[in-house]
């Protein structure tokens, strides 16, 4: 094979081999690419000059309930700290007839708005054999302090149908425990699997619109933007009941409730 001949071919052999490689790159598919993320929604900005407030109060609807003694004769430790029976938590009849441990919250007319949680530690105490206070709202993810000041051992049990359940023990002395819910979820059972008696219930939000009555029965909403709202409370033993409310700018609203068998709550 001549010298010609030689180049000739391998001029060829090149062009082809090109040809293929090009094609080859032609056909190969185009990278996938990674769809766009939403962008995280801000938190929503509460003007103070135009922020209203809701105040009121709950009765409780029909006479007054007992309120029947707390058995803690199977922990001698427990009843030595008392000098006096205590008394179940379940209805507590304070003396104007509200009642205690009711949750008053912005049920619905907060949709598409999201807010941060709060900086402010709840505190969640086990004294005297006793969860103090009985009832806690926390925004989703703000931290919840739960100390043991007794003598005794507790084991803290939350028991949520929707957040992560847990459950640890806590000898006297021991350092607090730091927890936090990540989802909203309305009355999470906390319960002490040494002492069936106690229990607290903890409420997640996903907003800071919420107040639970103590001695006086009343409530307070602070911070609310103007608009309409379905308004509610809940309580352990009679339920939800709900009302629609207004609030203009600036405006402090009074919406007080009656609750109990004859209000017709929901259970």
């Amino acid at each position: 094979m001549n010298t010609m001949t030689k180049r000739t071919l391998l001029t060829v052999t090149a062009l082809f081999l090109l040809a293929v490689l090009a094609g080859c790159r032609g056909e190969e598919p185009a990278a996938p690419t990674t769809p766009a993320q939403p962008a995280a929604q801000p938190a929503a900005a509460v003007d103070p000059a135009t922020a209203a407030t809701i105040v009121g109060k709950v009765s409780f609807a029909d006479g007054k309930p007992a309120r029947p003694p707390i058995r803690m004769e199977a922990d001698a430790a427990c009843k030595a700290m008392h000098t006096t029976p205590q008394l179940s938590e379940e209805v507590v009849l304070n003396d104007n007839g509200t009642l205690r441990w009711a949750t008053v919250y912005v049920k619905d007319g907060l949709a598409g708005k999201t807010f941060p949680p709060s900086s402010q530690m709840i505190h969640l105490d086990q004294k005297g054999c006793i969860y103090q206070p009985h009832v806690v709202g926390v925004v989703a993810n703000q931290e919840i302090h739960i100390a043991n000041s007794d003598q005794t051992t507790h084991n803290i049990h939350p028991v949520p149908k929707i957040n992560r359940e847990w459950n640890e023990s806590q000898p006297p002395g021991a350092g607090a425990l730091v927890k936090v819910f990540a989802r909203e979820e309305m009355a999470i059972p906390v319960k002490c699997n040494i002492h069936p008696w106690m229990r607290s219930y903890v409420h997640v939000f996903s907003h800071p619109f919420f107040s639970v009555t103590g001695a006086e029965g009343t409530f307070e909403i602070k911070g609310l933007p103007p608009g309409d709202y379905t308004l509610a409370v809940w309580h352990e033993k009679y339920g939800t009941v709900e009302q629609k409310v207004t609030v203009a700018a600036k405006e402090t609203k009074t919406v007080d409730f009656s609750v109990g068998p004859k209000a017709g709550g929901d259970d």
